[in-house]
């Protein structure tokens, strides 16, 4: 049995954590923002499945790994529109039509990699760009932390980047004033002249863009090629994270990066000899027990202001 504290505190580790969050924070911060404006975006795990098929297919083509981000950016922000369509024009549930792309896209990309490779598998044989990874200067010589923080893509330092653009964007901006303003009552940000379906497009499209920038992370940056259901559930975990953060940007964060370390925990374990079938639930356990905690809190909280 492997020594938990020994894999734990090696800064190879810490390095790992940051490397598999950021799916999930990237699709968290999608979430959150959406959520703030009042709306929830269940099509997270959609939107990062077909960012990545396209980021991956679109370096292929052109070569250019910056292209092939630009790309799977635009995907998101198209699967956010059709979303947004379908909430917002034809009145549907949002939930039974973030579910809808979700199907979509797992079936979708699928078929559109037969038609590109001919392999229903992954996108190895074509040879599609990566984006780079950084070697932060001087950070990189400094024990331990250099160990931690420098070598990633470059996707990982967006990622923190985006952390505070976001918290810019909601706490200091007046876009991000309404969009709270619409998630707390959409009839009185009404009656003071906003207008609550564009602020709700905003808030889609922003939640497609980052959920996107998840996605393509996994098949140009965590990977180098798309693979069938390859976001293998890391939209839904980032959903998890932005509820429990309950509209607190840093808790958010923290949620998403305690995710991520468990995450990181059954990459380490699985190099030992330990059964895979439990190895492989680590991550999933541990988001049903953070749940159910959270949720315990959230009913005695409740009942503590008398609303039950």
């Amino acid at each position: 049995m492997p020594d938990l504290f020994e894999i734990i505190f090696k800064p190879e580790f810490g390095f790992t954590v940051i490397r598999v969050v950021v799916p999930i924070l990237f699709a968290a911060l999608g979430a959150y923002i959406a959520s703030s404006a009042g709306i929830g975006n269940i099509a997270m795990e959609g939107t990062m499945l077909m960012a990545a098929f396209v980021g991956t297919i679109c370096s292929a083509i052109f070569q250019n790994p910056w292209i092939g981000l630009m790309c799977a950016v635009l995907s998101g922000v198209l699967m956010s529109l059709i979303l947004t369509y379908f909430t917002l024009v034809l009145k549907t549930n949002n939930i039974l039509g973030g579910i809808a792309l979700n199907l979509f896209a797992s079936s979708f990309t699928v078929f559109l990699l037969f038609i590109v490779t001919g392999s229903k598998g992954t996108s190895a044989t074509l040879g599609a760009k990566t984006l780079p990874k950084i070697d932060i200067p001087i950070l990189k010589d400094i024990p331990v932390l250099g160990t931690i923080f420098s070598g990633h893509n470059v996707l990982v330092y967006i990622m923190f980047a985006a952390v505070i653009l976001v918290y810019f964007l909601m706490y200091q901006t007046p876009l991000g004033l309404r969009i709270k303003a619409v998630g707390k009552d959409e009839h009185a940000a009404e009656s003071v002249g906003i207008n609550i379906n564009r602020i709700k497009t905003i808030a889609l499209v922003l939640s497609g863009v980052l959920a996107s920038l998840g996605g393509v992370y996994m098949s140009m940056g965590y990977l180098s090629f798309f693979s069938k259901n390859m976001t293998n559930g890391r939209g839904f975990i980032g959903l998890a994270a932005a509820a429990m953060g309950h509209g607190n940007i840093w808790m958010v964060t923290i949620t998403s990066f305690l995710f991520g370390a468990f995450d990181a925990l059954a990459n380490a374990l699985a190099l030992y000899a330990l059964p895979s079938e439990i190895i492989i639930t680590i991550p999933y356990v541990a988001v049903f027990g953070a749940i159910v905690i959270y949720s315990i809190f959230e009913w005695r909280n409740r009942r503590a202001r008398g609303e039950e």
